[in-house]
């Protein structure tokens, strides 16, 4: 399994979670922050929180299966892209499992397909 977190710009994060969702990844989290890198935003402002310039930012986390995290992140691509610097970045992480709270039952394809089997 893979986690993508993937730091993109505000007004681009509709676009994205469309796409995502009509290509089946339903399940996301977004977080709202702030962020500091090589780029400077135009109009970035001092944080009230930190004691630098920052830029808005939304951290957009999704979970997959290993087969469909390069769609994922083709779509992301596609979808957080402008005509400006400062898009963002990707990160790809690799999950060992994951676990329903509810039901216990892992999420891994794996695990799936052998519960499915028995």
């Amino acid at each position: 399994m893979k986690e993508i977190k993937a730091f993109i710009k505000p007004k681009r994060v509709q676009k994205v979670i469309e796409s995502l969702s009509e290509s089946g990844f339903k399940s996301m989290t977004l977080s709202q922050g702030e962020g500091t890198g090589a780029f400077k935003a135009k109009g970035a402002s001092p944080s009230l929180d930190f004691h630098v310039t920052d830029s808005p930012v939304v951290k957009l986390e999704l979970v997959c299966q290993n087969e469909e995290a390069q769609s994922a992140i083709d779509i992301i691509l596609e979808n957080a892209k402008t005509t400006e610097p400062g898009d963002g970045i990707i990160y790809i992480s690799d999950i060992e499992n994951a676990f329903q709270i509810k039901t216990g039952k892992s999420l891994k394809i794996s695990d799936l397909n052998k519960d499915e089997n028995e």
